[in-house]
C-alpha cells in the first residue's frame, strides 16, 4: 500500500488514484533564464524517480511539467543581451533538456510554455472575475485571498497574521496586502498582450494553474515542486484553481514537496557565490553520480553538495556498478547444477525485491530502498566469487531471477546507465574491439618482462578511469 507524505493534510496519506489505473502528475518547471543549478536537478530527479515506480506498478502515468517562458528574469536577461526574450527562453530551455537527458530524467507527456497558453489564461482570470473572486485595478487584475475561505490551508499560515506581517510599501491599490496579481499591466520593453483589462502579460501563480487544470482537468492526483514553492506559489495556485471551479475537492489531491539544498551546509544563493549549474558539475562528474547524490537522500530531507559527498556518491555507485558487471560475466558463463548457494541467492534476491518495494511504498524512499539493492549485490558479488573461484557451478536459471530482481531495481531508480543513455551498439563494438587490442598488447608486454610497457598501460588506463581485473574469461576493464 503506497503511502506519501501530503502537504496538504501534514500527514502521510493513503494514495488513492483519482482515476482508477491511471495517475497524474504536475510538477513545477523551471523558468529559463540561465543554466539549469543542482537545486532545479533535485525536483526533477525525483519525480522521474516516482514515475518510473508508479509505471512498475501497473499505472498509466500523465505527467505535465511546464515552462515559464515569460518572467522578470527573462525580460531582463533578454534586455541586457539586446535580444528578444524568446530567444532567451529558448536558448535554457534547450540547456535544460541537455542536462536532463544527461541524469536519465524521462520526458514528461506534455511541457507546456505560458507564452502558448494567452488564451485560457485570460479565460481563468474573466471566470475569477465574474465569480467575484477577482478585480481589475488600473490595467492590473488581482485575486481577493480574503475571499477564498480556504487560504492558508497548504502552509499552515494564517491570513490575520500574514496581513499583519505584510510590508508597508505593498501596492496600496490591492484590497489586501497579501492579494496576488493574476494579469500584470504592460510596461515599456517587456512584451505584451491584449486583455479586456488592456495590454499586459499573465502573473506568475495563475499559469500553472491554467495549464494543469487544461492538460489534467479539474481534479488530478499529484502536484510536486520544491519546498520553496510551497508559500506563495503552490497556495495561490489552490485558491485560484478551487475558486475557478467551484468545489474544495478539485484541483492536486497531494501536493509532495522535496527539501532544499545546501552547499557545504550553507543556503545556496548567487549572493553567497555557491551557485552551481548541473553544466558545471558535469564537466568534474559523471552524470550518473549526479543523479544518485540526489537519490540516496529521501527527497522530503535537506541535502548538503560538496566535492566530498560526490566522491563518497561516486565509491557508493562504483560498488553497484561492479555487481552489474559481474551479472554480465555470469551471464558468459556455462550453466551448470543448482547448489544451496543459487538458492540462497534467490531467496535474497526475492527478499530484497520485497523490502525494496516496501521502502517506495513508503513515502518513495529511495534513501532506504538503496540499501537493499546494495544487500542484494553484496549477495551477487559473493555468488559471483564463488562460482569463479569453482566452489560451485553457475545455476543460470536461479541467477536469472536475481540478475531480474537487480536491473528492475536499477531501472526503477534510473541508474547503472551511463549518461543516461546507452551507448550505440556500432560504438560499443568499436570499444570492445580497441579494449581487447590494448590489453593484448599489456600482455605480450608482461610475457615479454616489459614491465615498465606494462606498469604504463596500466596507469595510462587507470587516469583515465578504466581498471583492468581478472576474471573467469580472462582480463576485464570497467570504468
Amino acid at each position: 500500500m503506497l503511502k506519501v507524505y501530503n502537504t496538504l493534510t501534514k500527514q502521510k496519506d493513503e494514495f488513492k488514484p483519482f482515476k482508477k489505473g491511471e495517475i497524474s502528475i504536475y510538477v513545477c518547471g523551471v523558468t529559463p533564464y540561465n543554466h539549469p543549478h543542482i537545486g532545479n536537478a533535485r525536483p526533477f530527479v525525483t519525480w522521474d524517480v516516482i514515475k518510473r515506480y508508479l509505471k512498475k506498478c501497473g499505472y498509466h502515468v500523465k505527467h505535465v511539467q511546464n515552462f515559464t517562458d515569460i518572467d522578470d528574469k527573462i525580460i531582463r536577461t533578454a534586455n541586457s543581451e539586446g535580444v528578444k526574450w524568446s530567444d532567451i527562453s529558448t536558448r535554457y530551455i534547450d540547456a535544460y533538456f541537455e542536462v536532463m537527458d544527461k541524469l536519465n530524467v524521462q520526458r514528461a507527456d506534455v511541457y507546456p510554455k505560458v507564452s502558448e497558453h494567452i488564451p485560457d489564461i485570460l479565460a481563468m482570470i474573466q471566470t475569477l472575475v465574474d465569480k467575484g473572486y477577482a478585480y481589475p485595478m488600473d490595467g492590473d487584475v488581482y485575486f481577493s485571498v480574503e475571499k477564498f475561505a480556504g487560504y492558508g490551508k497548504l502552509s499552515g499560515r494564517k491570513l490575520d497574521d500574514m496581513q499583519a506581517g505584510a510590508r508597508v510599501e505593498v501596492d496600496d491599490r490591492k484590497q489586501n496586502p497579501m492579494d496576488f496579481a493574476l494579469w500584470k499591466a504592460a510596461k515599456t520593453g517587456e512584451p505584451a498582450w491584449e486583455s479586456p483589462w488592456g495590454s499586459g502579460r499573465p502573473g506568475w501563480h495563475i499559469e500553472c494553474s491554467t495549464m494543469s487544470l487544461k492538460y489534467l482537468g479539474e481534479t488530478f492526483d499529484f502536484h510536486g515542486g520544491g519546498s520553496d514553492l510551497i508559500f506563495p506559489h503552490h497556495e495561490n495556485e489552490i485558491a485560484q484553481s478551487q475558486a475557478c471551479c467551484g468545489h474544495d475537492d478539485s484541483f492536486a489531491h497531494y501536493w509532495l514537496h522535496n527539501g532544499f539544498i545546501t552547499i557545504n551546509q550553507e543556503k545556496m544563493s548567487k549572493s553567497l557565490n555557491n551557485f552551481f549549474t548541473v553544466k558545471d558539475i558535469l564537466e568534474k562528474y559523471p552524470a550518473e553520480v549526479l543523479r544518485f547524490f540526489i537519490i540516496e537522500t529521501h527527497y522530503r530531507s535537506p541535502l548538503d553538495f560538496s566535492d566530498e559527498r560526490l566522491k563518497e556518491s561516486q565509491t557508493s555507485l562504483n560498488r553497484l556498478n561492479t555487481a552489474m558487471e559481474n551479472v554480465y560475466e555470469l551471464e558468459k558463463q556455462k550453466s551448470g547444477q543448482v547448489s544451496a548457494a543459487s538458492k540462497a541467492l534467490v531467496d535474497a534476491a526475492l527478499q530484497a525485491q520485497k523490502d525494496f518495494y516496501e521502502s517506495m511504498d513508503d513515502d518513495f524512499n529511495t534513501a532506504l530502498a538503496l540499501s537493499y539493492m546494495f544487500a542484494l549485490a553484496k549477495e551477487i558479488n559473493i555468488y559471483y566469487h564463488a562460482v569463479t573461484t569453482g566452489e560451485i557451478e553457475h545455476a543460470a536459471s536461479d541467477f536469472a531471477q536475481a540478475e531480474a530482481v537487480y536491473e528492475d531495481m536499477a531501472d526503477i531508480l534510473g541508474i547503472l546507465v551511463a549518461d543516461g543513455s546507452k551507448i550505440a551498439e556500432e560504438d560499443t563494438g568499436m570499444v570492445e574491439d580497441l579494449m581487447k587490442l590494448i590489453i593484448e598488447l599489456r600482455q605480450q608486454a608482461r610475457v615479454s618482462k616489459d614491465w615498465t610497457t606494462a606498469d604504463k598501460i596500466r596507469d595510462d588506463l587507470k587516469a583515465i578511469g578504466v581498471t583492468l581485473e581478472d576474471s573467469p574469461t580472462g582480463i576485464r576493464w570497467k570504468k
